[in-house]
């Protein structure tokens, strides 16, 4: 199951952004004293209590507005609440309750959606008096937060993740593999999903860029299930003129980060380009699982050595996806398309695979005789003990006398051994140091 949503809403200059940055733990989102600076919708992830989740920070909504760019900032706003598990609406305590406000909380009521209401700009304990107005928003309880200092915002995201689906709930969507399918526009992504589902579910067209967003459709094969993602088709930064596409782009993202397995698409005709790189790059620092899958294999004139000369030039320019498997298919033929979920879901096996720690610790010994650490100015490194932290993707700490003498050479030394003894394919895997204590 994908991670929850929240939205955050409300009308220009409440303090949304500095909200999304406290949430995000990072300044992402422009915070400027003028109203409208937001004009994106802005992704991020916030955490809490363990309890990670994606934030949605908008533009200002205002009503009766004909100014094209709040027309704009208003249906990203309004997409962003379509999004959404759990809607933060923030309010202004310094102003009060504006017409706009009471048109947004009418909005809101509307979608049926739990909403938490956020007072903003509570700076100290004298100004809560002033929330009590808010109650007439009929949005219930009204949460005193201060975001220049972090004040409330605990209880509010208390409020706000009590709302998010249980974990039973998510415990039944287990055994789902979530798949995405992300490439740059027009190679053919969206025909390779109806190949996959042997159906015509996505709109396929010469036109790149036809995907705006990024569409789920849950199947079923061969006992497993899946959710397939087709995704908008990223296009370089500077290329990214349209505010639609500029969402569909960070859909994408999100979307990448929901998945067990990404199937990165390329144009077997047109070879590879700048952007492929990038976008492959997206999956491998989310720590999915990666296939590359090479479209329109159909269209090119071969001979007995293309495949191989093609391996060899993914190899080269993708480096850091040498753990990736490699598909040649065509999506409008059918060729080798059914190739494609027995190799997901091996792939998915080895993004969740968990090594016993005496195994492992075995592993590792045998890999320290076979090829010692190297000592540096006289010292020389010794690995303790290692353990498997997490999962999704396989990550190992080991634990050594000093991090510092550990080489990134000797770490993939140790990694390749990881990867030869366990199979870890189309997964990358994570190993931390870590100073025995």
């Amino acid at each position: 199951m994908g991670l929850p949503v929240v939205a955050i809403v409300g009308r220009p200059n409440v303090g949304k952004s500095t909200i999304f940055n406290r949430l995000v733990g990072e300044r992402i989102a422009i915070v400027e004293d003028k109203p409208g600076v937001t004009r994106d919708r802005l992704y991020g992830k916030g955490e809490w209590l363990d309890q990670y989740f994606h934030v949605i920070d908008t533009g200002g909504i205002e009503f009766g507005e004909t100014d094209e760019i709040l027309l704009q900032m208003r249906h990203q706003a309004e997409l962003a609440i379509d999004e959404a598990h759990v809607i933060i609406m923030i309010a202004d305590s310094r102003t009060g309750v504006t017409d706009a406000d009471l048109e947004l909380a009418r909005m809101l009521n509307r979608t049926g959606k739990p909403v938490v209401l956020a007072v903003n700009k509570v700076d100290n304990p004298e100004m809560r008096a002033e929330i009590y107005d808010f109650y007439t928003l009929g949005l219930g309880e009204p949460y005193p937060i201060s975001g220049s200092h972090g004040l409330g915002l605990g209880d509010m995201l208390d409020e706000v993740i009590r709302h998010f689906p249980t974990k039973g709930e998510a415990d039944e969507d287990e055994d789902v593999i979530r798949v995405s399918i992300i490439g740059r526009p027009n190679v053919g992504k969206s025909s390779l999903t109806n190949a996959i589902l042997g159906e015509e579910r996505v709109i396929v067209s010469d036109v790149a860029g036809t995907t705006r967003d990024a569409i789920d459709t849950p199947f079923e094969r061969d006992g497993q299930k899946y959710i397939l993602v087709d995704t908008a088709g990223m296009r370089k930064r500077g290329k990214v003129y349209e505010n639609t596409e500029k969402y569909s782009v960070m859909r994408a993202m999100r979307a990448i980060e929901d998945s067990d397995v990404v199937l990165v698409v390329l144009n077997g005709e047109e070879g590879i380009i700048e952007q492929d790189k990038k976008i492959a790059g997206y999956a491998h620092e989310a720590g999915r699982g990666v296939i590359i899958v090479v479209n329109k294999w159909d269209a090119l004139e071969k001979d007995d050595k293309t495949m191989i000369r093609f391996t060899e030039l993914i190899r080269e320019e993708f480096k850091y996806l040498d753990y990736a498997p490699i598909l040649y298919v065509s999506a409008k033929t059918k060729q080798r398309v059914h190739t494609i979920l027995p190799k997901v879901n091996q792939v998915a096996e080895a993004h969740a695979m968990r090594v016993p720690t005496s195994v492992l610790n075995d592993l590792i010994t045998d890999a320290t005789v076979m090829t010692p650490p190297p000592s540096d100015r006289g010292k020389r490194l010794k690995i303790n003990y290692a353990t498997q932290a997490s999962v999704k993707p396989p990550t190992f700490i080991l634990f050594v006398n000093d991090p510092e003498l550990m080489h990134f050479s000797y770490e993939r030394y140790i990694e390749n051994k990881i990867r030869e003894a366990f199979v870890f394919e189309g997964t990358p895997v994570r190993i931390w140091t870590r100073k025995k204590t």
